[in-house]
């Protein structure tokens, strides 16, 4: 596994596209699925923040956030918007820093986004998380393009091939 800056730096045309489809609203939107206490999936809207060489969330104490606590595996998918079916879709393992500097520049980056000049109530209280990539899928103009940590990217027109 991989972290952002890592995964960009191994492949960049996928992280730049990655990129791109997490920002098209200008500010980082995704459904996040993690694994609940019962094995089923749950599903929720997060705001993924790229800052510095790290793909980073900051989550309310939730049922999401102990899904992840609990068991660290995590999908992120972009939002569909407009009228192109593009999409970016990564797997990965949760992790959970502590440096207090790093926590400052993400709750930074995610109020520039906004424009915002300070925390909304209750921002304190969330948990930072970094995401840290295994997979990801991108999907474009029926092309998709399979790459994990693992080993090269490989990529197929019209149909999905997974690597191994």
């Amino acid at each position: 596994m991989l972290s952002w800056g890592r995964f960009r730096r191994s492949a960049p045309d996928l992280a730049a596209a990655g990129r791109a489809l997490l920002y098209r609203s200008g500010v980082g939107l995704a459904y996040l699925g993690t694994v609940r206490v019962d094995g089923g999936p749950r599903v929720h809207p997060v705001s993924p923040l790229l800052v510095e060489d790290g793909l980073y969330a900051l989550l309310m104490v939730s049922p999401k956030l102990e899904d992840l606590l609990r068991d660290d595996r995590f999908a992120l998918h972009t939002f569909p918007l407009g009228d192109t079916e593009d999409a970016f879709y990564l797997t990965g393992r949760a992790r959970f820093p502590r440096e207090e500097a790093l926590r400052r520049s993400v709750a930074a980056a995610f109020l520039a986004e906004r424009g915002m000049s300070g925390p909304p109530p209750g921002f304190g209280q969330n948990v930072l998380v970094e995401l840290v990539v295994e997979t990801c899928v991108l999907s474009r103009a029926g092309e998709q393009i399979t790459w994990a940590a693992a080993g090269p990217y490989r990529h197929e027109v019209g149909r999905h091939r997974a690597m191994r």
